[in-house]
């Protein structure tokens, strides 16, 4: 599949290339990201390079990952937004935010945009999120963004050789006034 190009009010998401290497790689030098995201730490400028230069493009041509910068009109690096397909239908949604940018809000419009992007062209029903239990930050976009915090998953996330525990959630695409691509069929309510 080739990249598509989402935009929103306040911001243009779109594959990131060689041309943002050097942004990518200086926004992952805060040490949040490498805390709490499972890139390699110390993040090196070779890392960024095969990100940019490999990584992004194979996963938008293996349909296997849709990476999205996130750009703000000025052209700055804001964030990086991936949607990896996990199973026949689902993908899990990734993000990190540059420190400079954190509490615009801007994570949260882009994941709502790459959500209705999957929910409208890729026939995906469940986007799923998941973050180290702790990631706070993380948890606030999501539940901003609509999704339904569905538990804890003992030793579920490995980060840097570590089992964690991590939260989980959902969106559905009736959770952002659309249609499913296949039925649903919710449990009945518990008495």
């Amino acid at each position: 599949m080739e990249p598509v190009t989402l935009t929103t009010p306040r911001l243009l998401l779109r594959a990131v290339g060689p041309q943002d290497t050097d942004a990518v790689y200086a926004a992952v030098q805060d040490p949040d990201i490498q805390r709490w995201t499972t890139i390699p730490s110390p993040y090196l400028a070779e890392h960024a390079r095969s990100f940019t230069e490999q990584m992004v493009p194979d996963g938008w041509s293996e349909g296997s990952m849709f990476t999205f910068g996130v750009f703000l009109p000025t052209g700055d690096l804001a964030g990086m937004l991936a949607l990896t397909m996990r199973s026949l239908g689902t993908a899990e949604v990734g993000f990190w935010t540059a420190k400079e940018h954190r509490g615009h809000g801007y994570t949260t419009e882009a994941t709502v945009a790459a959500a209705r992007w999957a929910f409208t062209r890729m026939a995906i029903d469940r986007v799923e999120w998941r973050a180290e239990v702790g990631n706070h930050s993380s948890r606030a976009v999501a539940e901003r963004a609509g999704f339904t915090v569905e538990g804890t998953l003992r030793s579920s996330l490995n980060n840097k050789g570590v089992r964690r525990d991590c939260w989980v959630g959902s969106l559905l695409p009736s959770d952002l006034g659309l249609p499913s691509a296949a039925p649903y069929l919710p449990a009945p309510a518990q008495g």
